[in-house]
């Protein structure tokens, strides 16, 4: 499953633009990946580990601002089309999970 994170945050004041870099540099802390600016993702392998993340992120929140997280399967993950200019990007795949023994 994965966790994507997308903010508007205001960074008109000093103090604002310090607690949007401050929620920015925690996502990244927790091991998310900056997807676009204000867009962060992460691959987590179960529903109560997406609970936590959650939990880690409303913690985080900054006092102004709005901030939505979404929750998907891997397989609404690997149909997403993605351009970077015109040009069409390779569809993405999930990371492998890992088998232990």
């Amino acid at each position: 499953m994965w966790i994507v994170v997308m903010f508007d945050l205001p960074v008109v004041e000093k103090a604002e633009r310090k607690a949007a870099t401050d929620f920015r540099n925690a996502l990244l802390d927790m091991g998310f990946e900056m997807s676009q600016f204000s867009v962060y993702m992460r691959f987590c392998t179960s529903q109560s580990q997406i609970d936590t993340y959650c939990t880690q992120v409303e913690k985080s929140l900054p006092a102004g601002g709005k901030v939505n997280i979404l929750q998907f399967t891997d397989k609404q993950y690997e149909r997403i089309i993605t351009f970077q200019g015109k040009a069409k990007q390779p569809a993405m795949k999930s990371p492998d999970q890992f088998s232990l023994f």
